[in-house]
This record gives structure tokens, C-alpha cells and sequence, in this order.
């Protein structure tokens, strides 16, 4: 594994949710993140069917861009009723001609599993998938998982994207209403980050 002696590393996302807990999970480590909407990057085409191979796409054209080391996140939900649906194409269903909703999308996911007759408790899992690319184009790849399952209707209004129609395992509350910081220490970003920081950052 590549350890990351460089102390400024460029996020290769547009995501102002990631970028905050990507910055909070770097900063015992001396490590400053700019994000690549910061720096004026444009957000290159997801055409890789895995969130491996679009993890890899982003911070590969990050670092690139950037001549830093690029850390990329791709993330997403998989209902199991739904085949694993929204998965790769989470972001996918939250798109409209005016941005991204991801109101939208979490009533897209309640009507698919009202559809699909199956019975509470719907089990899902956020998945995470972290790559760390170089300018001359080496990269480490790392995944993270956290097990739950959807609620509805959606609760809080803490988090991002699906946050508040998942409930992880063992909690009562949503990644929506939990505080954010408790999020951070159980979520599948922190997760994958947990075995970046043990590969990459610690001595």
C-alpha cells in the first residue's frame, strides 16, 4: 500500500455532505481537503457500472487536474427487494432538469418496494467505495458497508441523500436524525475510511 505523505489532497467531488465529513475524518491527520467544484473542475462521466470504476474515473481526473493526490468517493443504496436497486445509479434517480432531488428519489424507492409486495423489514445497505489516486496514476482502492433498512416516511433532516429513510442496525433513529457526528463514527464512509487510515495514513 501507498502511504499519502502529501498534506493537501484534492475531494473529487461536487458534494458539500462529503466534503464535510471527508475534511472532519482528515483532520487529526494534518491532512486539507479542497473539493474539485472549488477548484473549478468539471465532474467527469460516471461510465463504469461499479462504484469501483466510477470511484476510480473521478479521482483519477482529479488528480490529473489538480497535479495532488485525489481522493474520490462513490457511494450508494441497495434496497435487497429491489434487486439492489438504486445501487451504482443512486445519484442517477435523484436527477431532474433542475438538479439533483433526493426527495424525489426516496419517494422512488418507497413506491418500487410498494410495488415489489415485499414485507417489512425492508433490508438495505449503504455501500462506500474510496479511491485514492496520484498524479502519475497509481491508486488504492477501499470499501466500507453499513447494514439497515428503509423506514418510511422519510424522519430528520440531518445528513444527505437517502440519510433519512435508512436506519441502520441496532439504532432507532435515521441517519437523518441522528447527530452527525454519531453518523460519522458508524457510517459506511466511515468504514471504508477506517481501512484507508490503517493502509495509507498510520505509521
Amino acid at each position: 500500500m501507498r502511504k499519502l505523505v502529501e498534506n493537501r489532497l484534492v475531494l473529487a467531488s461536487h458534494n458539500k455532505g462529503k466534503l464535510v465529513e471527508i475534511a472532519e475524518l482528515l483532520k487529526p491527520f494534518g491532512k486539507s481537503v479542497v473539493s474539485a467544484g472549488d477548484l473549478g473542475f468539471a465532474e467527469p462521466a460516471e461510465t463504469e457500472d461499479s462504484f469501483e470504476g466510477n470511484a476510480r474515473i473521478k479521482a483519477h481526473f482529479a488528480a490529473k487536474s489538480s497535479g495532488l493526490p485525489a481522493l474520490s468517493d462513490d457511494s450508494g443504496l441497495q434496497v435487497f427487494a429491489l434487486d439492489n436497486a438504486p445501487g451504482v445509479y443512486s445519484a442517477d434517480w435523484a436527477e431532474t432538469p433542475d438538479g439533483r432531488d433526493f426527495n424525489l428519489a426516496m419517494n422512488k424507492v418507497w413506491t418500487q418496494l410498494e410495488k415489489s409486495q415485499s414485507s417489512a423489514p425492508y433490508k438495505a445497505r449503504f455501500i462506500c467505495v474510496l479511491c485514492i489516486a496520484w498524479p502519475n496514476g497509481h491508486d488504492e482502492i477501499f470499501h466500507g458497508t453499513v447494514n439497515g433498512s428503509i423506514v418510511w416516511p422519510m424522519r430528520g433532516n440531518s445528513g444527505f441523500g437517502y440519510d433519512p429513510i435508512f436506519k441502520p442496525v441496532g439504532k432507532t433513529q435515521t441517519f437523518g436524525e441522528i447527530d452527525p457526528a454519531e453518523k460519522h463514527a458508524i457510517s459506511h464512509r466511515a468504514d471504508a475510511f477506517a481501512k484507508l487510515t490503517a493502509a495509507c495514513l498510520c505509521d
